[in-house]
């Protein structure tokens, strides 16, 4: 199929960016936006360490595993701000010169440190950690005991385990003690591998088929020889990015991939030898809006029911835009079932030469061998004789060496995102299930952001709702992971500045009644008895909840609000704050009962009302009223009230806000002698600059004109004839690219050997004389 070049696919995009207005449904805002606050979260940190982005949860040990740069922790479960353990991993100066003498710079390729990577449990209760190295990866075993952390000093070769370069996307998980990794093998990062390091090393084929350039997002486990009827084996699954291979187009086009692998491959007898022969991948599709370019896979959450199958376990995944014509991210969430059956049913795509040079990917509709090539170990093939991969028969084999890649896509359930927003860049997602008062069950997504937000929502039936945003780290920072644990109800993100945890609820923020219902938060109800918004697991009684439709009309009537008195003067100015607790919500001001209207003097913030030169019409009383709408109608509070009274003794109190100045004072007087000792510093710099000639008199320079009209014709000449010697620089400006707004100086060395006085000698020249070469061929 083809595909628009990426460069004209800006122009589909633009008119389907108009479409996206405002009160769009796609464009989904946070009912509350919560600014950074050292109450947010339980924070750490420790002065002079960076990327804590690798986590484990020892649950059974009550602890937080972090991964930093050249360190390692254990803190406390309940509150990571305590740190009850940590351990050193530095590089050692041998290692540093290796690095530098390989080629890598210190500074831009941090070859100084060693960047831990991999944290997994073993089944023996110690850690499995791997680390950058200096781009020499190494492993080891990691012990907690008597409050104390200790690595074991094995010294296992990282390769193939654990990346070389610390920001290359990676991905890892420790299954039955089997490590299976998908990175780079070299110390370039140019052979891309998805591998299992025991019992049999096995990995993929270094060719572009099957993996081409690719960034690695994720991989989980599936058990999906529980009760299969089909005798199938376990698989395990990997999320990625990479160049397609598929695509006729001049420019490289990157597609999101799944691809899996069974748990008992043990490669090939000759052919695919200790490679994978169970290795396929596909396309999987994030639709949004119809755009030209496909969406890129950054993250995945594997979310299953304990109570069902396999099959019904869901993949919940982070899309960002390839293109920089779009800041929209999404969220699609896919079944397993849907992505294991495309692999057990589907076509496969096979390369055709066209024209003896030209490589073009069509779906293969010639005979597949038997078994199934890229198939698991199943019962049928048990029953011709082959009971593990190194029996299966070479045309098996050399199909799939050849075609590891489906014809299919893999679409999303509906066919469509269950979010899509404008704004901060998703980055990592968890998804976490909760019975809400009516007894249904609803999944909540946590999504962490590029600019340290983390944000949760909710799809109540088809309809998206984003319940809050909450900072969590200042400044703001990417939010590089994001674990959670169902033993502490909590959420464990890391940056590169830090750690933070955060609960899953926070339900004291909303202070009436009204804005626990409004806020939807299937965590969250509203407690008439204790009179406050609290958690449904924490309380026994019946609380006020409406996740769907948002009733406010359950709640009890609240109680005014309790009017406060400010003071104007004549001419003088006041704000009145009025901060609604919703963003989804209208706030409108009326005075003794009329609608306030904008205008010059009365100008509507979005925290208040500011009266400017008020006067005896401004007295009154006020009041802010909050107007927010949901699905079941139409809610007004009256947020705040104010009593204003004029005080004509002036700016007595301390609601003023923009004082009128002084016309005469102490100020003034001393702000009138500044200036005239800056005009007579003035003075007297220009009189010692007119006598020591640094500025020529007027009369001078009427003189010096003279001179120069006179012989004019002979410096013109001369002129132009330096002008024409520098003849190899003046070919290299027809030839000039495009500069993207840098300096033509900083980049031609004959250029950088020009004063400023030189380029104002240059001639003029004509830019209709010059032509534009867009042909190589031309030069």
């Amino acid at each position: 199929a083809m595909h628009p070049l990426p460069a004209l696919s800006v122009f589909w995009l633009l008119p389907l960016a108009f479409t996206l207005e405002e009160d769009s449904p796609l464009n989904c805002v946070p009912r509350r936006a919560v600014p950074f606050h050292k109450d947010n979260a339980h924070l750490f940190s420790e002065e002079g360490v960076f990327n804590y982005s690798t986590m484990l949860l020892r649950e059974d040990l009550d602890l937080l595993v972090v991964g930093a740069r050249e360190a390692i922790y254990a803190l406390d479960l309940n509150d990571i701000s305590k740190k009850l353990a940590s351990v050193k991993w530095e590089v050692t100066q041998q290692q540093k010169e290796d690095c530098q003498n390989k080629g890598k710079h210190p500074e831009v390729h941090f070859c100084f440190f060693n960047y831990i990577r991999i944290l997994h449990k073993t089944e023996d209760n110690r850690t499995y950690v791997c680390g950058t190295n200096a781009f020499d990866p190494e492993c080891d075993y990691m012990s907690y005991k008597d409050g104390q952390l200790t690595l074991e000093k094995k010294g296992e070769d990282g390769k193939g385990k654990c990346p070389f370069d610390p920001f290359q996307r990676y991905t890892s998980i420790m299954f039955e003690n089997d490590l299976y990794s998908a990175t780079s093998m070299n110390f370039l990062g140019s052979e891309p591998v998805l591998m299992r390091s025991s019992p049999v090393t096995i990995r993929t084929e270094f060719k572009s088929s099957w993996l081409n350039e690719p960034s690695f997002v994720s991989m989980t486990q599936m058990p999906e020889s529980e009760m299969s009827a089909e005798g199938d084996d376990d698989k395990v699954y990997l999320f990625f990015s990479e160049t397609a291979v598929e695509y006729d187009c001049y420019n490289k086009l990157v597609v999101s991939r799944v691809a899996r692998v069974c748990k008992g491959d043990l490669g090939g007898q000759r052919t695919l030898q200790k490679k994978w022969t169970s290795f396929l991948k596909a396309r999987i599709d994030c639709p949004v809006l119809e755009s030209q370019l496909p969406y890129i896979i950054q993250d995945t959450y594997r979310w299953c029911d304990s109570q069902q199958r396999w099959k019904d376990c869901l993949f919940y995944a982070v899309f960002t835009p390839q293109s920089d014509t779009s800041d929209l991210s999404a969220v699609c969430v896919y079944r397993v079932s849907d992505i294991s059956r495309v692999f057990a049913e589907g076509k496969y795509k096979t390369p055709v030469t066209v024209e003896t040079s030209f490589v073009k990917w069509v779906m293969y509709s010639g005979e597949v061998p038997v078994p199934r090539p890229g198939a698991c170990i199943d019962n049928e093939a048990r029953k011709a004789g082959i009971t593990e991969t190194l029996a299966l028969p070479d045309p098996t084999l050399q199909f799939i060496k050849l075609r590891p890649l489906m014809d299919q896509a893999i679409q999303p359930i509906g066919g469509k995102p269950l979010l899509v927003r404008r704004g901060a860049t998703f980055t990592c997602i968890v998804v976490h299930q909760v019975q809400a008062a009516d007894g249904e069950k609803h999944r909540v997504m946590f999504i962490g952001t590029e600019e340290g937000t983390l944000l949760k929502a909710v799809n109540y039936d088809g309809e998206m709702f984003i319940i809050e945003e909450v900072q969590l780290f200042q400044p703001s920072e990417s939010i590089k992971i994001l674990k959670c644990s169902n033993v502490t109800g909590q959420l464990y993100a890391g940056s590169d500045y830090g750690a933070a945890q955060v609960p899953l609820a926070t339900c004291g923020r909303s202070l009436s009644c009204m804005d626990c219902v409004l806020s939807r938060d299937p965590y969250c109800g509203w407690d008439k008895v204790a009179g406050k918004c609290t958690l449904l697991s924490s309380s026994q009684r019946e609380l006020i909840q409406s996740v769907k439709e948002g009733d406010a009309s359950l709640c009890p009537k609240a109680d005014p609000v309790k009017p406060l008195n400010r003071f104007i003067w004549p001419g003088g100015n006041l704000k009145l704050s009025c901060s609604s607790p919703s963003n989804l919500a209208k706030t409108t001001w009326e005075r003794d009962g009329t609608a306030l209207t904008p205008t010059a003097r009365l100008q509507l913030l979005h925290d208040g009302l500011l009266i400017l030169s008020a006067s005896d019409s401004d007295t009154g009383r006020y009041l802010c009223q909050s107007m927010e709408h949901s699905n079941a109608g139409q809610y007004a509070a009256t947020v705040a009230e104010y009593q204003v009274s004029m005080d004509p003794a002036g700016p007595g109190d301390g609601n003023r806000i923009f004082p009128k100045a002084q016309i005469n004072g102490p100020s003034v007087a001393g702000l009138q002698a500044v200036i005239g000792l800056l005009l007579v510093s003035l003075l007297a710099l220009l009189t010692w600059n007119f006598y020591k000639g640094y500025i020529p008199l007027p009369w001078n320079c009427l003189k010096n004109r003279e001179q120069t009209e006179e012989h004019g014709d002979l410096n013109s000449a001369v002129t132009y004839q330096d002008a024409q010697r520098p003849a190899a620089a003046e070919k290299k400006l027809l030839v000039c690219g495009r500069d993207n707004g840098t300096n033509y100086k900083n980049h031609s060395p004959e250029g950088a050997e020009l004063s400023v006085a030189e380029e104002s000698d240059l001639p003029k020249v004509n830019l209709q004389s010059l032509q534009l070469i867009d042909n190589e061929s031309e030069i």
